[in-house]
């Protein structure tokens, strides 16, 4: 197989990326939420014009794959009129935010004006197409795990703008200085040089290379971070995982049906405020519970939907589901970019040549322990 190719940016709904099934829509909700009427549109939207299938991204995005060309126009119509379109390409590449989907009121305060001011900040059209912001401000950082460039972050006594990759944010008073200070730092990093040539570049390596001025640094910690959250009930609604990350539209719709919001979370679940786990029980195949081995399972749309992928990446997952081993974490990847992958697994699975390489401990792009495993061979992975 080919070194996989690494296109360096993701897709939007004005710039969708291409696939072996077809056109890829990422949709960037507002504030990371579906209104009901969104989330049934959203549904009949990937039924129409894609496979049926939404894709939940590590963005807190979703995704409609398996979108035909000639379909676009009407698409977009459609997305514009449930309010899931932004203006143009451009203003769309730069509300990359990813919010604490438990945050409440704060969390979605700030998450609105920083997408007002970036919708308005034309001088930051040459930020990467994967430069981020967080926006985490509960006095426990939820999103401590997740990517991303610039964090607005809480403290037992307010909130901080950090640079991703110091340790130390600039202490702010309130959501209007807040955005101000996390753009600011997005300017600093245009004007020192952030950006390679190839229209690339993260905050976390180029702070390394350029000091960050006192002023834009502070000196102030943010809260303590906590783990990332099961799937089940809490103490404000359910968390709802994806197998695999991914949602047929029936389920959306149904989801929808049920709660009036749904919150999309960077964990490859949605969290539906003030609902309870029997709420949810007649829809099929959702990860409810903590124990769930798929819950531990991270795969790619493999093949065919994918033409870098040469092997079948869900149906070996499930197989291998029921006999995984308590806290074994399993990532099954159809090639050497592990696309699907959130870090390290246990157990990374790499497709390659029709047949898959082992790492141990590792990601998909790492030395494989073993080589050349056929399909069959790995029914019996645990007991070898």
């Amino acid at each position: 197989m080919n070194t996989p190719l690494v296109k360096g940016w993701c897709p939007g709904a004005h710039r969708p990326m291409e696939a072996e099934d077809g056109l890829v829509l990422r949709i960037r909700p507002h504030a990371g939420r579906l209104n009901r009427s969104q989330a049934i549109g959203l549904a009949d939207c990937a039924r129409r014009y894609g496979s049926g299938r939404i894709a939940l991204t590590r963005r807190a995005n979703l995704q409609i794959r398996g979108v035909k060309e000639d379909t676009l126009t009407e698409l977009w119509g459609t997305l514009d009129g449930l309010g899931l379109l932004d203006r143009d390409e451009r203003s769309e590449a730069r509300r990359n935010i990813v919010v604490d989907p438990f945050g409440g009121d704060t969390a979605r305060e700030l998450a609105t004006a920083l997408e007002t001011a970036l919708a308005e900040a034309d001088d930051l059209e040459s930020l990467p197409s994967k430069f981020g912001f967080v926006v985490d401000p509960a006095a426990r950082r939820q999103l401590a795990s997740i990517s991303g460039d610039v964090r607005i972050e809480g403290r037992a006594d307010g909130l901080l703008v950090r640079a991703d990759g110091l340790e130390t944010g600039r202490s702010v008073s309130g959501t209007s200085e807040a955005v101000q200070a996390a753009l600011e730092l997005a300017r600093w990093f245009i004007a020192s040089g952030g950006v390679g040539a190839d229209g690339r570049g993260r905050m976390v390596r180029h702070v390394v290379r350029v000091p960050l001025t006192a002023e834009l640094s502070g000196n102030k910690r943010p809260a303590e971070a906590v783990s990332p959250p099961i799937p089940g009930a809490t103490a404000h609604g359910v968390l709802a995982g994806a197998a695999f990350g991914q949602l047929r539209a029936d389920q959306l719709d149904a989801l929808a049906r049920i709660a009036s919001d749904i919150v999309v979370t960077p964990w490859r679940a949605v969290f539906l405020p003030g609902c309870d786990v029997e709420d949810l029980a007649e829809i099929p195949d959702l990860i409810l519970d903590p124990c769930d081995p798929l819950g531990r399972i991270e795969a790619c749309p493999g093949a065919p939907s994918c033409a870098q992928a040469s092997v079948e990446t869900e149906a070996i997952a499930r197989a291998l589901a029921p006999s995984l081993p308590p806290g074994l974490r399993l990532h099954v990847s159809g090639c050497a970019k592990g696309c699907a992958g959130s870090g390290v697994a246990d157990i990374t699975l790499t497709g390659r040549r029709d047949r898959f390489d082992l790492v141990q401990g590792g990601a998909a792009w790492d030395e494989p322990d073993r080589r050349g495993l056929a399909p069959q061979d790995l029914l019996g992975l645990w007991d070898s």
